[in-house]
């Protein structure tokens, strides 16, 4: 059987659900704009309660949002909130803590080096890279063009 690019793409737009995008947008933006919220709370009480000032602040709060997301992905809760939040928790840190942590616990079982040590990198490794280059690259254009 052969059929043509418009006969296809009827089939698969009769084969794929729709989705409700101004739900999925709002839901986006209140668990994105939640978990930066939960941000700027930290920070507040980092630099008041423990007297840091705003760059070591800003530190603590990437490290914590960082460690919450670990243990949330841990609990398997990350992915039952990922399900209603979308895009709102892939955004921010915590999503790309998430999708490290995700396949090294998955992966435990295959050995540290194997198993966690190859497999945490699978998602997250192409983003390392491309940030990585982008910087390197952007880091050259500035240093070229004197932008300092």
């Amino acid at each position: 059987m052969k059929i043509n690019k418009k006969e296809f793409s009827k089939m698969a737009g009769d084969a794929s659900p729709g989705s409700p995008i101004w739900k999925d947008f709002f839901f986006a933006f209140i668990f994105g704009g939640a978990i930066c919220t939960l941000g700027q709370f930290l920070q507040y009480i980092y630099m008041t309660n423990l007297e840091l000032d705003k760059k070591t602040a800003s530190t603590w709060v990437s490290i914590t949002l960082i460690a919450l997301s670990s243990l949330f992905t841990a609990l398997n809760w990350y992915s039952n909130i990922a399900k209603h939040a979308g895009a709102g928790t892939i955004v921010p840190i915590t999503g790309f803590s998430n999708s490290i942590t995700a396949p090294a616990i998955e992966f435990k079982s295959e050995g540290h080096v194997f198993g966690i040590g190859a497999k945490m990198f699978i998602m997250a490794g192409p983003v390392i890279v491309f940030g990585t280059i982008s910087s390197m690259v952007y880091g050259l254009i500035v240093w070229i063009f004197k932008l300092y």
